[in-house]
């Protein structure tokens, strides 16, 4: 369970963080909001509303303030004629992970990506991609995050791609889409 009061005494903003998406919670009608554990349990309800994230087979390793990692095993429909993970693959989960990043310091509004760019390093093979995503810098209507895409091959990792975009407040509170 998380502790709003702790929180508050270590780091106010993360309380309010907290309260925001407990009420967000709420407002999905999740039966019992103190059931949630955590804010990558959240996170994981979150993409698992997602069509396309549920396509492709993502996974949220790791979602809290500032930072989102997101994970996706790589399977044969996932590639490209050279045999390696296609880049629209590639550019879709640094998208997304930049995306959770950002929101996560904006709690309780609805964000996109209103910009972003990558760089492809080397072909993505391997096991599994891994986006690693971080705030650079957050104003009061739009983040800046980064993102590295690395492959991996049981415990090596690769980088294959780097990113850096801005993720845009729509200026209302997130909802399912109603």
């Amino acid at each position: 369970m998380i502790d709003i009061f702790g929180a508050q005494a270590k780091n106010p903003h993360l309380a309010i963080f907290l309260r925001i998406i407990f009420r967000y919670a709420e407002q999905q009608d999740w039966a019992i909001v103190s059931a949630i554990p955590d804010l990558l349990t959240l996170g994981r309800r979150i993409l698992a509303e997602q069509p396309f994230s549920m396509l492709l087979g993502a996974e949220l390793a790791t979602f809290e303030p500032g930072h989102a990692e997101l994970r996706l095993p790589i399977r044969h429909e996932l590639k490209q004629q050279f045999g390696f993970v296609h880049g629209g693959v590639v550019s879709y989960l640094a998208d997304n992970a930049l995306t959770y990043a950002g929101g996560s310091v904006m709690p309780g509004q609805a964000v996109v990506t209103s910009e972003f760019k990558i760089n492809y390093l080397r072909p993505a093979q391997g096991e599994a991609l891994l986006a690693r995503a971080s705030v650079i810098h957050a104003g009061k209507t739009q983040i800046v995050c980064r993102c590295d895409v690395f492959a991996i091959t049981g415990t090596e990792e690769k980088l294959c791609a780097t990113a850096q975009g801005t993720i845009a407040l729509l200026g209302s509170p997130a909802t399912n889409g109603n």
